[in-house]
């Protein structure tokens, strides 16, 4: 069992940065792919980066693409976003995932409670 514990969230203007941060508990996140999803009010989950086991793939969606970066640090269990040049279609609750196989689908294992993201125009 792997707990997910997002947090870094809050309100940022329009063109603004915030770092969400994943701690995990349970096992080693160097046992599971690890990803980012986000779920806007009134719409369906969808995923915004995914990172392979060893971290050397990943996999941006193009809405999120040249402006946020996923990395993860093993010692600390605990795997950020950073999140530049923020807009507001990127409002959401974001969710941190984990799954030894991680796809772009929204059937990872494993979870966080998820983190407000609110951008302001």
């Amino acid at each position: 069992q792997v707990q997910l514990v997002e947090s870094g969230g809050g309100l940022v203007q329009a063109g603004g940065s915030l770092r969400l941060s994943c701690t995990a508990s349970g096992r080693s996140i160097s046992n599971y792919g690890m990803g980012w999803f986000r779920q806007a009010p009134g719409k369906e989950r969808e995923f915004v980066v995914i990172s392979s086991r060893s971290g050397n793939s990943t996999y941006y969606a193009d809405s999120v693409k040249g402006r946020f970066t996923i990395s993860r640090d093993n010692a600390k269990n605990t795997v950020y976003l950073q999140m530049n040049s923020l807009k507001p279609e990127d409002t959401a609750v974001y969710y941190c995932a984990a799954d030894r196989y991680i796809t772009t689908a929204t059937k990872s294992d494993y979870w966080g409670q998820g983190t407000q993201v609110t951008v302001s125009s």
